[in-house]
């Protein structure tokens, strides 16, 4: 147990032990009643460049009683915390089959992982490869413009996150999340990571993170079938008995389904057997890249390059009615990365590693979507996903080049290149009217959210800010159906799961997800014998 206390706010120049002194006095308490002190979590406060603050949440274990000396002192930014514990229940219905899960990214990692710890052995079925042969098929597409439809950026062992900045930044306030940050460090994340507002792993570290959780599953029992893809379901009388692959039927009566937001193929499947899904509402747009000196000196002013500071990161967004324009997964010292998944299409995202090194940064400047932009049936959002993937194409060339053009020739019609930032998409760009790819609402939005970010943070919209196109893959466009008990209605033992499915949108709240999932399969069953 500690006292925790929050919005300590120290100078660049200070030390920890300034917040700690801070903390101490707000609690009246002597300097020997502390037993421990450390930061909880760290941000910046830099909404006035000419004053930036560090802002500290103090942990504080104390030789006295911790409740009674928060009770004297009473302070508002205070409280009591206990170290996150993670319940889990073993239900006594039998399980004939172990269960599976499709998909290993962040819900099927977690969800295999808590059911591989509780005894489950869980099969894992993933279309994409391990990890090490993914990078080496991820960086022969870049290099080369060969591209592999089942291992590539969206597929393979981690998910569409592995080739990420790895933010674990979430707006969910859940119990799991501290299970799932206290496991990513325990297999291989950086130990700051349970102490940052914002935390990162970057791309580099959380490929290494991955395997060791895969390893972690399989030592316990659990199994991971890679280059396998669930294509189609067995289902007799409304229940699940057996999955369709490439080498057979597999039987199992529990399948969590943790595809992922592009696995289009599995959606069509999924709808042709009578899964209920929905149209979702999702964003598209492009990815804005910027020198990463100059968001620096945007945000900090004088201060920038301050050893104290992290790399720039900014998150802007503005609403007009019902639909917004925002900046979404800030890549600082990153770079904007192809990240195509079927033939013909241009797809791009942001990448950065831990060190966030990289001269540029990068951010999907995205405008909400929704039935009204393409349809109400299911498979709309995915075609409208895809009419935009493959213009794009045309438009870079062919050879999965990207079409682009600065921000400031955006805002003027006249399509260029930048006078000095060199941009980072490995396969190429094209000068290319970009407004000639969208929708007349979509470009009205993207450009009314330039000029207001201009206005936050100087030449964001200038002849140094770059648009690469485009970025379609922010979330699900679609939300596969379940019920209270997470189960899908019209088809029992099939458990929709994490971003794919539409219950998530990111590592942290996806791999909530998948644990949320597995903590209800496990509450039902008993581990299958044998």
């Amino acid at each position: 147990m500690a006292i925790v206390l929050t919005g300590i706010q120290v100078g660049l120049e200070d030390p920890f032990e300034t917040a700690v002194e801070i903390a101490r006095k707000q609690l009246k308490i002597r300097q020997q009643d502390i037993r421990a002190a450390y930061p909880v979590k760290s941000s910046i406060d830099a909404r006035h460049p000419e004053r930036i603050k560090l802002v500290y949440t103090v942990g504080l274990e104390l030789g006295i009683d911790e409740a009674q000396a928060l009770r004297r002192a009473n302070p508002a930014n205070g409280s009591l915390r206990e170290d996150p514990v993670l319940t889990v229940q073993i239900g006594s219905q039998p399980m004939p089959y172990r269960p599976v899960v499709a998909g290993f990214g962040p819900a099927g990692m977690f969800a295999a992982l808590l059911l591989a710890q509780n005894g489950y052995r869980p099969i894992v079925l993933e279309r994409g490869m391990d990890v090490d042969t993914r990078v080496q098929a991820v960086e022969r597409f870049w290099k080369t413009g060969q591209l592999d439809f089942d291992t590539n950026v969206q597929f393979g062992e981690g998910g569409a996150g592995t080739f990420s900045d790895g933010k674990l930044t979430t707006r969910i306030h859940d119990p799991r999340c501290g299970y799932v940050m206290e496991q990513l460090v325990r297999f291989g994340a950086p130990k700051e990571t349970m102490q940052r507002a914002k935390p990162h792993i970057g791309t580099d570290r959380l490929r290494a993170v991955v395997k060791n959780m895969r390893l972690e599953i399989q030592r316990l029992g659990g199994e991971v079938q890679f280059g396998t893809s669930a294509a189609g379901l067995e289902i007799r009388q409304g229940r699940l008995c057996g999955i369709r692959t490439a080498d057979g039927v597999l039987a199992a009566e529990q399948l969590i389904l943790a595809i992922g937001h592009s696995a289009r193929d599995t959606f069509r499947m999924l709808m042709e057997q009578g899964v209920p899904m929905t149209a979702k509402a999702f964003s598209v747009g492009v990815r804005i890249e910027h020198p990463q000196q100059m968001i620096d000196q945007g945000l900090y002013g004088k201060f920038a390059g301050h050893p104290a500071l992290d790399r720039g990161e900014y998150q802007l967004s503005h609403r007009e009615g019902s639909r917004g324009v925002y900046t979404f997964c800030m890549c600082p010292g990153g770079v904007v990365v192809p990240s195509a998944s079927e033939a013909g299409m241009v797809v791009t995202n942001g990448m950065s590693e831990y060190a966030r090194d990289g001269a540029n940064a990068n951010a999907a400047l995205v405008v909400s979507v929704d039935g009204s932009d393409f349809g109400g049936n299911p498979q709309d959002g995915i075609a409208f996903q895809r009419r935009l993937e493959q213009a794009a194409f045309l438009a870079g060339g062919g050879g999965y080049a990207a079409p682009g053009q600065t921000a400031k020739s955006f805002l003027s019609g006249r399509p260029s290149l930048p006078a000095s930032l060199q941009p980072t998409y490995a396969l190429g760009v094209r000068p290319y009217p970009l407004a000639e790819l969208f929708p007349d609402v979509i470009n009205r939005m993207l450009e009314i959210g330039l000029r207001k970010f201009e206005r936050r943070i100087p030449g964001f919209s200038g002849a140094d800010a770059f648009l690469t196109g485009v970025e379609t893959r922010t979330s699900s466009p679609v939300r596969i159906l379940r019920n209270e008990e997470l189960e899908c209605p019209a088809v029992k033992g099939l458990y929709p799961c994490g971003e794919g499915a539409g219950y998530a949108g990111g590592i942290v709240s996806a791999a909530v997800d998948g644990i949320r999932v597995a903590q209800q399969l496990m509450a039902r069953y008993a581990p299958a014998k044998g």
